[in-house]
């Protein structure tokens, strides 16, 4: 089961470090494909508020890459539990004050993590 969680946490830190990539540096390219409902101007004037939350993205990412380093099997749970809780409050955040498949890409798989953290 511990393989399987930090199989999971590496895929969720790989997402964020995605979702860094297209929020601080393709917003308008790729964040036009992904939020096909706005006009081009909106990701011209959004910019930089991507870039920020690309940022914060980052901050999870690497909270979560961090976990693979700790020795200590406490303290290594205790990152892991902070961090994957992070992320899926921005998924049920995201979810409900965007788009509810926000949850499903990134609260989902947080959720399930934790529930393997849990019951590991």
């Amino acid at each position: 089961m511990e393989t399987v969680l930090q199989v999971l946490i590496a895929f969720i830190a790989l997402l964020h470090l995605y979702f860094l990539y297209f929020e601080m540096f393709a917003w308008q390219t790729i964040g036009r494909k992904v939020f096909n409902g706005f006009d081009k101007e909106f990701f011209a004037q959004t910019k930089g508020l991507a870039a920020n939350q690309g940022l914060y993205n980052g901050f999870l990412a690497a909270g979560l890459i961090w976990t693979f380093f700790i020795e200590d099997v406490a303290w290594r749970y205790n990152v892991s539990l902070f961090f994957l809780c992070c992320v899926l409050v921005a998924g049920l955040y995201g979810a409900y004050s965007a788009d509810k498949k926000i949850f499903f890409v990134q609260g989902l798989p947080a959720l399930i993590a934790l529930l393997l953290l849990f019951l590991g």
